[in-house]
């Protein structure tokens, strides 16, 4: 039988939740205004996070364009997008604006990469435990009506895209 929470469990659930809430509301806002800019700049928005780390919260921001992303461009994307930042998001409290290339564990962040990097190998983290894990490596199949397929160890695992917290290419080689 399940426990009930004590009241610092409770406490620490409820601003885990408000705060993931709010990172994501975040990084919403801020795809809204880097999209257009990477597009401006025949650049792919491929993935957005803003997190708390060691040094405090980072907002990394990560674009890719078909003959790779250089130094330069991750620089013109940084200081144009955090000149932006400062005068469209409020709220956002103190971080840290980084802007790379995907590498090649390169972060899946739209519905459509899942049938687009479709045969690629991945890596999938989820929300909450499915078939009692959290991580799954495979072969990505696609998706279809909002479920990713994965073949993992000769199995096929049907992972719902609102439980993937996150999913990443592995050794990918820029070519699809």
């Amino acid at each position: 039988m399940k426990q009930p929470k004590t009241k610092a469990e409770d406490f620490h659930s409820k601003t885990t939740s408000s705060s993931q809430q709010k990172e994501k509301q975040i990084v919403a806002q801020v795809w809204s205004v880097a999209e257009p800019l990477c597009l401006e700049e025949d650049m792919e928005l491929v993935f957005i996070e803003f997190r708390r780390e060691s040094q405090g919260r980072v907002l990394r921001i990560y674009i890719d364009k078909p003959d790779g992303v250089t130094l330069d461009d991750c620089a013109l994307v940084s200081g144009q997008l955090g000149d932006i930042l400062d005068v469209t998001i409020e709220d956002i409290g103190p971080y840290s604006l980084e802007v790379s290339s995907p590498g090649v564990n390169r972060p899946i962040g739209r519905a459509d990469d899942y049938n687009r990097f479709k045969d690629q190998r991945v890596h999938i983290k989820t929300r909450q435990p499915i078939d009692g894990r959290k991580n799954y490596r495979g072969l990505l199949r696609g998706m279809d009506e909002g479920i990713v397929t994965v073949v993992c160890e000769d199995k096929e695992i049907s992972i719902p895209l609102k439980e993937i917290s996150i999913a990443r290419l592995v050794n990918f080689n820029g070519e699809n």
